[in-house]
């Protein structure tokens, strides 16, 4: 049965009682506005403000016609018990202190639940997570088989200054702890010059291989564009040869596009030197420059076509005619011929050197477009085998015209199980905003961000993997190896993460052994 104010008020006037060892005179019954007796509590200095608020109080803030015993506001969360102001500056809803200011990820550390273990134990030992202090394991592959699904697309991005760990990185948790596992391989594009050849060598000559080396000086191997190894279409159903000849007009014009009579010109010269060399030897780059140009008119592809249209086309023909005499003459070391026969994929690790190739120009890309399309070939033929495809400076294919390529084969290495890990410096730089490399930087479901010092690579991060804006600031601040991680679920916030490896991953890892070796003599001298 309800209590009427009246009733509460009458029960309060009662003979206090006093507890032993407290001075009577603090015990003393306190009589506040409402008439009603309080507890002896609110008479000793530093303990009234723990003081309840008595039943009569209770009731006169629930007289609106709520039961007494109802007391939500003193039973609410935080700043909600403040409802009565002058109750409030006697510490009755809420404290008197005003609490010190923080930062979400700062009051993270309050919430146990908020710091345990932000991963299982599938997959791969990726490091050590900063704000629990356990282990991280991550990889795509184990990702994509798991049931259900923890990712859709295999494709994994690091981005990151020079220096800040990602090499170090790349190399144990995407080389060296997959191939302990069974069925598993890795290739590699290596592009960091360390004492004259690639950093991974050291690595895959430990696994008994030898780097594919490629030099314009001919000291190199040959890849040749023809080879059937690469044969095969896209998900379009395209042909990937076709595709990648497209490709090489405006890697070698700077970027300028090629028009149709020029696309148009290219097929017929492919497909008259595939049906001239049908069950011969294999066609070579300078067997497609020869027949550039060269207008077969009772081709019933030109049914209607003569007169200026003919030589218009012819002259599209010539156009591309000196672009690949252009690369034949340049990076015919590289490109002219048949492809080297120590060009394999049968081993556990390998590793495309193009450190001696020079930054600019279309020998980067087109190798690295190259690899990629002839590995595709080879893994339609060794089903079963997990490859890590590493592409250092990403930038290369993903800033130019390759990208098309490479996103219209994404969904055939996900079939097929390939896993691209994509490592660039600025995505604000070295990726144009809407391009198809910005594509598959979106796609990536797997995201390593490493220190930008600069406050636009920074915000980029941000921005482009929908980070908690607090993140920014704290990316342009990370440690040597320390990376804040981002997975598919955007659910998820991403957590830092800390790298930690063995002395024997540290020697096997180390990218800066020329600059310590020279500081050291310089030392010793």
């Amino acid at each position: 049965m309800s209590r009427t104010v009246q009733d509460v008020a009458d029960e309060a006037i009662r003979e206090p009682e006093y507890v032993p060892g407290i001075p009577e005179a603090a015990q003393e019954v306190v009589v506040d506005e409402a008439g009603a007796k309080g507890s002896w509590v609110r008479r000793v200095p530093l303990l009234k403000v723990f003081a309840a608020p008595t039943e009569a109080e209770i009731a006169t803030a629930n007289a609106g016609g709520t039961e007494v015993g109802e007391w939500s506001p003193f039973e609410a969360e935080g700043s909600g018990l403040r409802t009565d102001r002058r109750a409030a500056r006697r510490g009755l809803y809420a404290p008197i202190a005003v609490g010190a200011p923080s930062t979400t990820r700062q009051a993270e550390i309050l919430n146990t639940a908020l710091i345990a273990a932000p991963t299982g134990v599938d997959g791969v030992a990726a490091g050590r997570d900063v704000l629990s202090q356990t282990a991280v394991s991550k990889d795509p592959v184990t990702d994509y088989n798991a049931t259900p699904r923890r990712v859709t697309s295999t494709n994994v991005l690091e981005v990151g200054d020079v220096g800040a760990g990602k090499s170090s990185y790349t190399k144990c948790v995407y080389v060296l702890r997959p191939l302990i596992l069974r069925n598993r391989r890795a290739v590699v594009f290596d592009k960091k010059n360390e004492r004259g050849e690639g950093e991974y060598a050291p690595i895959v000559r430990f696994y008994g291989g030898e780097p594919i080396r490629f030099a314009l000086d001919g000291s190199g191997v040959k890849l040749n564009i023809m080879d059937p190894a690469i044969a095969g279409s896209n998900d379009t159903g395209h042909s990937n040869t076709l595709v990648y000849l497209a490709t090489i007009p405006p890697l070698m014009r700077n970027g300028a596009q090629t028009t149709a009579r020029e696309r148009k010109a290219l097929r017929m010269a492919y497909r008259a030197m595939m049906r001239d060399l049908e069950g011969g030897r294999t066609p070579t780059t300078a067997d497609l420059h020869d027949r550039l140009g060269l207008i077969d008119t009772a081709d019933p592809s030109l049914a209607g076509v003569m007169g200026r249209e003919v030589d218009r086309l012819h002259e599209a023909g010539m156009e591309m005619r000196y672009v690949f005499d252009e690369l034949l003459d340049t990076y015919g070391p590289i490109f002219e011929g048949e492809t080297s026969p120590e060009v394999k994929l049968n081993a556990r690790l390998t590793s495309f050197d193009i450190s001696q190739l020079p930054d600019t120009g279309p020998g980067i890309p087109m190798v690295m477009g190259l690899g990629n399309m002839w590995l595709l070939g080879r893994v339609r033929r060794d089903r079963g085998i997990r490859t890590n495809v590493v592409i250092e400076e990403a930038g290369h294919i993903l800033g130019t015209a390759m990208a098309e390529m490479q996103r219209s084969n994404i969904k055939l290495s996900r079939g097929l199980g390939i896993s691209n890990i994509y490592n660039i410096h600025k995505g604000n730089t070295d990726v144009a905003p809407g391009s198809p490399g910005m594509a598959v930087i979106e796609e990536a479901q797997t995201v390593h961000v490493f220190r930008q010092t600069r406050p636009e690579a920074a915000e980029w991060c941000v921005r482009t993997f929908g980070l908690n804006p607090e993140t920014g600031p704290e990316i342009m601040t990370l440690p040597n190896g320390h990376h804040f991680f981002k997975g598919a679920d955007p659910a998820v916030p991403e957590f830092e993460i800390e790298h930690i490896r063995s002395s024997w991953e540290i020697a096997m890892t180390d990218t800066d052994s020329a600059l310590r070796e020279l500081a050291e003599d310089l030392y010793a001298s």
